[in-house]
């Protein structure tokens, strides 16, 4: 297959169904050879062990007269996340980009919201993000290190619930604001080795979002399905492509037909005393300079006042 990503290898996580599966797909349509993890779970994290569906999307890719190999360890376990990089390199020879997927939700209230849900769901997003990356930004520091200079790229998954918070997701908006956290500073560390990381935040019907988006299940009659998570993947291919040289370190929100660079947090109105405040001045300043910045966007999810 020629297209944009001919010659490459990507491997991506979480890729048996969803954005995943639509993200692997869509880089073997551009040429890529690729490595499509899953570990075959439940939308809520249990279950596990079944090789079906990255092996069917291996499949597709293949009946459609590309190269793909299955990988269906926990890449939030050292163990899973080199193997993942192992995998590429005996079946392929190579890797040249990452998309860190895989994830899922355990929604809950703060209130009734237990620790083990907490730490499953920072569990999978955050580490399962930080272990490949590791894993893979190790093996490219040895490429450069060898004289073998990479065009290498990372594409990491947020979310709007990392961007503006969400209510009843308090576990997986810290964990999506982590994973934007640990995109800015994987592309300030890794742009020596010829590594390139950006984030996309997507909107799409999944398997996590199908309660969400009930209303948009079936497609319009134009043919156009607006939360099809088909409409994310061609920014996600051309982010894990060379053909983005000098993007890095940026976070875009994909959904439908639109692309959007979300700008992150900037310094606003300011006051300087040039002195120790009382907390009777540090309040009226305050008040003051908050009359002049801009209001934050509402929490997804969030009762109108």
């Amino acid at each position: 297959m020629a297209g944009l990503c001919t010659g490459r290898v990507a491997a991506v996580t979480g890729a048996g169904r969803g954005l995943g599966r639509a993200h692997a797909l869509a880089l073997a349509a551009e040429g890529a050879r690729v490595v499509v993890n899953d570990l075959g779970v439940g939308p809520d994290g249990t279950g596990g062990g079944a090789s079906g569906p990255a092996q069917r999307v291996v499949d597709e890719i293949r009946a459609s007269g590309g190269e793909a190999a299955a990988h269906t360890g926990d890449i939030a376990t050292t163990a899973g996340a080199s193997s993942l990089v192992t995998t590429a390199l005996e079946a392929f020879g190579r890797l040249d980009t990452l998309v860190n997927n895989a994830g899922f939700l355990r929604d809950r209230m703060l209130v009734n919201l237990g620790e083990d849900d907490w730490d499953a769901v920072l569990r999978v997003h955050l580490k399962g993000h930080f272990l490949p990356l590791k894993h893979a930004a190790a093996h490219w520091r040895s490429e450069m290190k060898a004289g073998r200079a990479p065009e290498a790229r990372v594409v990491n998954t947020g979310s709007g619930a990392g961007l503006l918070g969400s209510v009843g997701q308090g576990n997986y908006s810290a964990a999506k604001a982590g994973v934007i956290g640990l995109t800015l500073v994987a592309a300030a560390e890794l742009g020596r080795y010829g590594v390139q990381v950006n984030a996309v935040a997507p909107a799409a019907r999944t398997r996590m979002t199908e309660w969400t988006f009930a209303e948009a299940m079936t497609a319009p009659a134009d043919g156009f399905d607006a939360m099809a998570p088909d409409n994310v993947s061609p920014l996600v291919v051309w982010l894990g492509s060379a053909e983005c040289t000098g993007v890095t370190g940026r976070v875009f929100e994909a959904e439908a037909g639109r692309i959007t660079v979300m700008e992150g947090w900037r310094p606003g109105p300011t006051a300087d005393r040039g002195a120790r405040w009382t907390p009777a001045q540090a309040g009226e300043a305050a008040r003051e300079l908050l009359a002049r910045a801009e209001p934050p966007r509402p929490v997804y999810g969030a009762t109108a006042p």
